[in-house]
């Protein structure tokens, strides 16, 4: 392949940075040479209120794919949970990672730590999440619990645990794997995501381009994980066909066996202090298994 370099757009928070060095490396195994250009969001500089509080959709993602259209980059690297299920209509999804953990884990300072009771932790705790569906889903399992928005990086939130009044603080599993963070002073509930489950493609970075840069779709196609892209299709279908925000109190997990048979699991309320209904569906395909979970859930 003739070598070419490429301009990678990515927010500058330390897991997001952690992926874009994830696609440098990607890149530099095929011969491709790339560099970081550093982006900042309307997600990184509004950090006072919750994201179902917020407007719109993209608040990690526009500043970014406005770059791209701009041509001031050449591949923007996301994290896929946190995109919109509609493009802009000069930009794709050009190729997609392998997928990490899907998994959210909950964090609980030693303190708050309850063995009678259910996920370990003590009455009344305070649980720091911004996400209507992770706060949905929590509450399903402890209606007793208070939920108080938690936002910032990974390792802010998790400092946020330790100086700040909340109990324990939920997480998706991956960032923190991939950050190396040191967690031996909580305990941790590590949830299993068909019973908590994530947000559609948790756990996997998206690889987007201008549809018009034919040299940078064909280099990311060498890196494309189609098996993965086989079932976030899946969940990310359930999400536009529901409302196409990913801030919506709604989880969708895909996954395929040994045997080639598709299994989801999915959650869903009309607001996170509502009831979530939760539906499970398997097929021996995915043809339309999103149409199938999203007639159940509006049931």
């Amino acid at each position: 392949m003739e070598n070419k370099h490429l301009k990678i757009g990515t927010r500058g928070s330390k897991l997001a940075l952690w992926q874009a060095h994830f696609l440098q490396e990607s890149l530099n195994q095929i011969d491709i040479s790339s560099e970081l250009v550093i982006i900042k969001t309307q997600g990184d500089k509004i950090q006072d209120i919750g994201f179902d509080k917020m407007e719109g959709k993209g608040f990690f993602t526009k500043e970014i794919e406005e770059a791209l259209i701009d041509m001031k980059i050449d591949v923007a690297v996301h994290s896929m949970k946190d995109m919109p299920t509609d493009n802009p209509e000069e930009l794709v999804i050009t190729a997609i990672s392998d997928r990490a953990n899907p998994a959210d884990w909950m964090l609980i300072k030693k303190d708050a730590v309850d063995f009678d009771k259910d996920l370990k932790l003590k009455a009344n705790a305070i649980v720091g999440s911004s996400s209507s569906r992770r706060k949905g889903q929590i509450l399903g399992f402890r209606p007793d619990l208070q939920l108080i928005d938690l936002r910032g990086n990974v390792p802010t939130r998790v400092n946020k645990l330790r100086t700040e009044k909340y109990d324990a603080i939920i997480l998706a599993a991956a960032g923190l794997e991939r950050l190396e963070l040191d967690l031996s002073e909580f305990t941790i509930i590590k949830f299993n995501p068909r019973e908590f489950i994530p947000a559609p493609a948790q756990g996997v970075m998206a690889y987007q381009t201008r549809k018009d840069n034919i040299t940078a779709r064909r280099i990311l196609k060498n890196i494309h994980h189609s098996s993965t892209a086989e079932r976030t299709n899946v969940e990310r279908k359930v999400l536009n066909m529901m409302d196409g925000s990913c801030h919506l109190p709604i989880g969708v997990y895909c996954e395929r066996d040994e045997g080639g048979h598709y299994h989801v699991w999915a959650s869903y309320g009309e607001d996170w202090q509502k009831p979530m209904r939760t539906v499970q569906i398997s097929q021996s395909t995915s043809h339309h298994m999103a149409e199938r979970i999203v007639e159940q859930l509006k049931k």
